[in-house]
């Protein structure tokens, strides 16, 4: 059984003060999640649409367009005993662990709470073990915690808390969005290994939303790379970071410090260019206005998604004889 599915997805937003035209953040947009438990990064640079395909995977947006299945149901036609064990089985680990708490509760308290609401426990012992168990992942524990609001932590120690909250209704799904990109780098080798043993130790299949190619490579499996709301490669992680088919990917690689070299990981970043809004409203390839190899008909048609290896997938005029 495939977990997700997104078929012809699309999602649009008003720009403008008067909200003059609507551009497609997330365009026409296909993935398939299946339940093997391994890590999937949803890559590209900030303003691709990588955050809002998150949030309609977590049921925060609704698409304008096509549909999301949910282990084969409509997302958004959930209901009853389904609706709860979807908010119980996919649980999401926010950029900035400080907006995910209340800043006026004890943090023990949310944990709590979690384990109550998600879990239905009303004993106090079980819920509180409940807790333990999932600090105990992260390496902390309940008296650590205890009676502390989220700003007496560091930022390293409150996204180690944050994940430990999403373990608590022992989930099937993690979608993590840039979960390392606001900490210090010697702390985010850190949580990517937590993600790490969480997909591996509790098979839990994680989503994992970034700008960082290096940090995919170390914690995914497999990677859809977007560009301007298109998925415009997909595949196994070695395959698509190796053997970089599509223009866009490959510039991606080239401004990118050794991926294979866990040292080299944080001495450099790229710096994309601004979003140009008249990209998402080009008719054909969205990369024709960047791309060194333009042809003629990437002007005018959007190219088809092909494979090129084994599941190894590009959309580009490039590849297709």
């Amino acid at each position: 059984m495939n977990i997700y599915e997104a078929k012809n997805v699309s999602k649009y937003f008003e720009y403008g003060v008067l909200g003059g035209f609507k551009f497609p953040a997330v365009d026409n947009v296909n993935i398939t999640v299946d339940e093997t438990p391994r890590a999937y990064a949803i890559a590209g640079e900030s303003g691709c649409g990588k955050t809002t395909l998150a949030k309609m995977f977590l049921r925060i947006l609704k698409a304008d367009r096509g549909i999301i299945l949910y282990k084969g149901k409509n997302l958004w036609k959930l209901g009853g005993n389904d609706l709860k064990n979807f908010y119980k089985e996919v649980q999401p680990v926010f950029q900035d662990p400080y907006d995910a708490f209340n800043p006026n509760e004890n943090v023990d308290n949310y944990l709590i709470k979690a384990a109550k609401n998600l879990l239905g426990l009303n004993d106090e012992r079980e819920m509180k073990k409940r807790v333990q168990d999932a600090l105990d992942f992260v390496g902390l524990s309940y008296d650590i915690i205890k009676g502390k609001k989220p700003r007496e932590f560091s930022g390293g120690q409150l996204q180690r808390i944050s994940l430990a909250r999403s373990l608590i209704p022992n989930p099937k799904v993690l979608i993590a969005d840039e979960p390392v990109s606001m900490l210090d780098a010697s702390i985010r080798i850190n949580i990517l290994n937590f993600l790490r043993d969480i997909k591996n130790k509790e098979n839990i299949i994680i989503l994992y939303i970034t700008h960082d190619l290096s940090t995919s490579y170390y914690l995914s499996d497999y990677i859809f790379i977007m560009y301007r709301g298109n998925i415009i490669e997909h595949g196994p992680i070695r395959l698509v970071m190796d053997n970089p088919s599509h223009p866009y990917t490959q510039t991606l690689l080239k401004v990118l410090p050794d991926y294979r070299k866990r040292e080299e990981w944080f001495k450099e970043e790229f710096k994309p260019p601004g979003i140009e809004l008249k990209e998402f409203l080009i008719k054909g390839c969205k990369y024709v206005n960047q791309c060194p190899y333009v042809l003629e008909r990437c002007f005018e048609n959007r190219p088809p998604t092909i494979e090129i290896e084994n599941e190894h997938y590009v959309a580009c005029w490039l590849i297709i004889k």
